[in-house]
């Protein structure tokens, strides 16, 4: 095999480093598939005292990820911008909460209580709502996968106390 010249063996070397840098994580990942994520583990720093009873909290751009909340109690917090990936709310009493701009993608809603919640603009899509109570909740600009906004659409009713906007026009139920 021949000799590279400088300027070649150089450029390889750079490239490697490069393809090094970029394969390490990927690797150190399949390595140890159950380790915690980075956004698990600030999840789980910022959630420190979360409590069953969290009513009326300021919990603005909160990382709830794969968090069981079943049953907690978030009336009247303050969650836009929060992030809900995976999360268990069932039974959660979500009513007159702000979710705003939240992200909740694969979360469980059912049996959750959302009356007069404020749900605009956030990110719902793989989350389920069965039996969730949705009287006066606003999704206005709220993204959902169709079979869960047909199902919303069923039962849906009422004014949002806050907004003014009728569940049924935010779910542009037809």
């Amino acid at each position: 095999m021949l000799p590279l010249p400088r300027s070649h063996a150089s450029a390889l070397r750079g490239a490697l480093r490069a393809a090094l840098v970029l394969l390490l994580p990927l690797v150190l990942w399949s390595q140890s598939a159950a380790a915690i994520t980075a956004p698990e583990l600030r999840g789980q720093r910022s959630l420190q005292d979360l409590q069953p009873d969290m009513h009326g909290r300021n919990l603005q751009q909160q990382e709830f990820l794969k968090t069981n909340l079943e049953g907690f109690n978030f009336s009247q917090s303050d969650l836009r911008g929060a992030v809900f990936n995976t999360a268990n709310l069932q039974g959660a009493d979500l009513r007159g909460a702000d979710l705003e701009d939240a992200v909740a993608f694969a979360s469980r809603f059912d049996n959750a209580d959302l009356t007069d919640a404020v749900l605009r603009n956030s990110m719902l899509m793989n989350s389920k709502f069965t039996g969730a109570t949705i009287t006066g909740a606003d999704f206005t600009d709220a993204v959902l996968d169709l079979p869960q906004q047909k199902a919303l659409c069923s039962r849906a009713s009422g004014t949002n106390a806050r907004t003014g906007v009728v569940t049924r026009d935010s779910l542009n139920c037809r």
